[in-house]
């Protein structure tokens, strides 16, 4: 067995991941500004970490406890919202005496959020949903959006975005994962790190969240998810890592569930093992907001700061830690060590020295501009019957159903919902209280298509009288039904099933209308029980400021459609790991004790996650991960693999054999022939654009992590020797090119 040791990775990450660089995250010009004899940490030459040390020497008992505990930013449990907050998900004391600004902390991951209103009128830009974004494949689109996210916050006064969420889709039915980035370790770990490294340019804090295993959200709070040390660090904290190491957020955000029998917020295996010793991450833990159940448990195993204290059954780091510390039950070298961990990452930020102040400049139409390519390149193509699409200029009769289309798209619930520029398009729809308001974003696909439709008659019905939608729609030279299914924070869908009986409308509909378009504005996959009767279908996700104008893009072939699926989309309920859900419920505190959670969940699939799970037991989805297709057509030749010894690089041939410019993003997966239990795994991709005709050769360097399994006994990555097959091709269901190469046995 090859152990990877560090020089190995070194070598291996200098070279990049998909070709982004993994450089340490640039600080902005540094300004002399004269040394402050009494405040010598205010010097914006030293380093964070010496800074960090310098303030710590200095501080009292009781202004160390203030840092390492924080309240709901807004009016919240019958307590008023905190004097000095600006208004938003969290708010942490500050010192002045010292220099260090409080912490004002904003949801979330899609935008700055605005919880309950709490800064009456104030609207931010929706961005597409995470799934959009991973669906992209695109990792400099990825770091823009996070840029643009992040100079938002900051403009709005915010030090800390509480985005980059990295949990994988181990069930297509959680509430949550449209925020998150899919299921694998790689496209997650490289998408959200790329987003958080965007945030950051900014000169403020990003969390990554919701570490860890945090794969559904019924029973969120009591739940353990149960799951092999060893699979776990192949797959859900595998991608923590990869982000962690491109993104380098500042704090991580531990999650609500237990893991293996503990609270994630007081894992020392997660937080001081993994975390700290294993990647020697030096951010912060931050709680999420609720999740602390201990004072002593939680801080000795490595939680740095409880968030969002009023949620908690008591505050645990405020009064109850300083006894703990006073009376020795918690070393005051760990409050130290939390202390300066919060500082180091608040100076290297930025924060300290360039604070953020509410009133900047945001150029919203800018933000929109970059929201509507994230969501033209995320929308992914999943059926095109006879090109249907694009659509040909100059029909006489477009007929638009369901969804409110006429008014705008839709967004998730929950707390990344943001409230948009120019407000909800549909009000009043959906829970009032947490987890919604129901928030269409107003960017109306009906106005978008009638635009592009060249003078053509152009009508709208709504769905829910089915009679009235059939009747309208015969004899229209294209009907396009826009189908929903909203999905938001706490809940969990029941099943796959289009809520609303829009399958009886779809099948209807297309019928009567062999020219029948399904537009998907979903939080992942959707059964398709009609799709043989439709002419195409478009999954366009949650695709946020300008998703209306986006699809009607790609209807009308000013786009062409190139997102690839981050998600296996299965033909139904009975091919995943577990076909039944628990009883679906809000989440609530019901049952939550301090010593362990009482619900549990088997991750018996282990790091087989998705496509993984598919290749291993032989099951034929709906549609396969990195499925997605093009108004044109690529063809894929000539792969090749090289074994450097420190690194090993894959290559391929791509020409666009069609008739329209578009993107290719052809993939690699490596397998081991003789070890069953050595899933499929993607290794790497590119997006290249390409003109009928032309031709590119594109190149991945794949992370040694994703040839090797976690040995638990020796803490270590470790790659068996032997034959490897390289695959690849246009997804993970169509690998038709096969290349291997051996790995020696360590002498």
């Amino acid at each position: 067995m090859k152990k990877i040791g560090p020089g190995y990775l070194v070598a291996a990450r200098a070279t990049s991941i998909l070709g982004v660089i993994l450089v340490t995250q640039p600080h902005a010009s540094a300004q002399y500004h004269p040394l402050d004899a009494q405040r010598p940490w205010l010097d914006r030459t030293l380093p964070a970490e010496v800074r960090a040390a310098l303030m710590l020497e200095v501080m009292t008992l009781d202004e160390k406890i203030r840092l390492v505990h924080g309240r709901v930013g807004f009016s919240f449990g019958g307590k008023p919202k905190p004097a000095a907050a600006i208004g938003s998900a969290g708010y942490v004391e500050g010192i002045p005496r010292l220099g260090i600004p409080a912490l004002q902390e904003s949801d979330a991951g899609l935008g700055v959020a605005n919880p309950h209103n709490a800064r009456p009128g104030d609207q931010a830009t929706p961005f597409p949903s995470g799934l959009a974004a991973a669906a992209a494949f695109d990792t400099e689109l990825a770091e823009l959006s996070g840029a643009r996210m992040g100079a938002e916050a900051r403009a709005k006064g915010f030090n800390a975005l509480l985005a980059g969420g990295a949990n994988l889709t181990r069930d297509p039915r959680n509430g949550r994962n449209f925020e998150y980035a899919g299921e694998d370790p790689l496209l997650t770990g490289i998408i959200v790190g790329s987003t958080i490294r965007g945030i950051q340019s900014n000169r403020i804090i990003s969390t990554i969240k919701h570490y860890a295993l945090n794969a559904q959200e019924t029973d969120r709070l009591v739940l353990s998810a149960n799951i092999d040390p060893g699979a776990a660090r192949e797959s859900d904290l595998l991608a923590f890592q990869i982000a962690i190491e491109v993104g380098r957020p500042h704090a991580v955000m531990c999650a609500y569930n237990g893991v293996n029998g503990t609270y994630s917020c007081e894992s020392d295996f997660l937080l001081n093992q993994v975390l700290k010793r294993d990647w020697a991450y030096p951010g912060f833990v931050m709680s999420d907001w609720g999740a602390v159940h201990t004072t002593e448990k939680a801080a000795l195993s490595g939680l740095d700061q409880e968030s969002g204290e009023e949620m908690d059954a008591q505050v645990y780091f405020g009064s109850a830690l300083k006894e703990a510390v006073e009376k020795g039950g918690v070393p005051l070298e760990r409050l130290n060590d939390m202390v300066r961990r919060i500082l180091r990452g608040m100076f290297a930020s930025g924060i300290v020295d360039d604070p953020p102040k509410p009133g900047g400049f945001i150029d919203y139409t800018l933000h929109a501009e970059t929201a509507q390519t994230v969501a033209e390149r995320g929308l992914v193509l999943l059926r095109n019957r006879n090109a249907t699409l694009p659509l040909a200029k100059g029909l006489k009769r477009i007929v638009v159903i369901g969804s409110h289309a006429d008014k705008g798209v839709l967004s998730g619930g929950g707390s990344s919902q943001v409230i948009p520029v120019g407000g909800n398009a549909v009000p009043n729809l959906g829970p009032q209280d947490f987890p919604g308001p129901l928030v269409y974003d107003p960017s109306s696909p009906l106005n978008a298509i009638a635009a592009k439709a060249g003078g053509g008659q152009v009508e709208y019905v709504e769905g829910d009288d089915v009679s009235r939608a059939v009747e309208v729609a015969k004899g229209a030279d294209a009907v396009i039904i826009f189908a929903h299914q909203w999905m938001a924070e706490s809940y969990d869908a029941p099943d796959l099933t289009l809520p609303d009986n829009q399958d009886h409308l779809i099948v209807a509909v297309a019928a009567i209308n062999q020219n029948t378009v399904v537009v998907l504005e979903t939080g992942g996959p959707v059964r398709m029980p009609w799709l043989s009767a439709t002419a195409a279908v478009i999954e366009a996700w949650y695709p946020g400021a300008r998703g209306g104008e986006a699809i009607a893009r790609a209807l009308f072939g000013e786009v062409n459609p190139s997102g690839r699926l981050p998600m296996t989309f299965p033909l139904d309920e009975s091919q995943l790991p577990r076909s039944k859900t628990a009883v679906n419920t809000a989440s609530s505190s019901a049952g939550k004790t301090a010593d362990n959670p009482t619900v549990d969940v088997n991750y018996f699939e282990g790091a087989q996650v998705g496509y993984k799970w598919f290749a291993k037991n032989g099951i034929k989805p709906l549609f396969p991960f990195g499925f997605g297709l093009s108004y044109t057509a690529f063809a894929y030749r000539q792969l090749t693999a090289t074994n450097l010894g420190s690194s090993v690089t894959v290559s391929l041939e791509v020409q666009n054999v069609g008739a329209y410019r578009g993107a290719a993003i052809p993939q690699f997966y490596v397998r081991r022939p003789d070890d069953t239990a050595f899933p499929i795994r993607l290794v790497g991709w590119n997006r290249v654009m390409l003109s009928p005709g032309e031709t590119r050769r594109v190149a991945a360097t794949i992370d040694p992590r994703l040839l090797a399994r976690f040995d638990t006994v020796a803490g270590d990555w470790e790659i068996a020797p032997g034959r490897y097959i390289i695959e690849a091709g246009a997804n993970a269901g169509d690998l038709l090119l096969t290349t291997e190469f051996t790995m020696p046995a360590l002498r």
